[in-house]
């Protein structure tokens, strides 16, 4: 009985029936289509971007250099030198997070006590110049601070969204 349904169905191209009026419903919705450059999509709060160093209300580094996050990184992009300051606390003194090594895995951003390191929305990011010795590749102490400074607004937000649903 089986085959005989089949057969009436390849005789009265039921398939193709199907598959023409699938292609009907999507030719004549509204195509979603971005003009990227201009439009932008939204991106969720969670999402793993480029990395950033975060800061305290006043001012002070958030990192204690206690190297969990060297540890952690299964790519073992992150370098972290570390000396104690006068007060007797630890701070970093060098903090590499280099780009090409790094997988965006977020273990760094998990297992840091702080929130001192922390993953943001932004995608679009480029290198002028791949050489090893160029060093453009390195996200260096410095250009994770500024990246904190630049978008700690939104961090802080991201921050408070994640919080609800722990």
């Amino acid at each position: 009985m089986k085959r005989v349904i089949d057969y009436i169905r390849s005789l009265f191209l039921f398939e193709l029936l199907r598959g023409l009026s699938l292609t009907g419903r999507y030719m004549l919705s509204r195509p979603f289509t971005l003009e990227y450059p201009e439009e932008k999509a939204p991106v969720s709060p969670r999402f793993r971007g480029l990395h950033a160093l975060r800061r305290y209300p006043n001012g002070e580094e958030r990192c204690i250099a206690c190297k969990l996050c060297e540890a952690v990184c299964p790519a073992l992009a992150i370098t972290i030198e570390a000396e104690p300051r006068e007060d007797g606390s630890r701070r970093t003194t060098r903090y590499d997070i280099d780009l090409f090594k790094c997988i965006f895995c977020g273990f760094c951003e998990e297992s840091c006590p702080v929130d001192a390191i922390v993953e943001t929305r932004l995608y679009e990011y480029h290198f002028e110049d791949t050489d090893k010795a160029a060093g453009n590749y390195i996200m260096t102490k410095e250009k994770l601070l500024a990246m904190g400074d630049k978008y700690e607004a939104q961090l802080a937000e991201d921050r408070a969204a994640q919080a609800k649903y722990r």
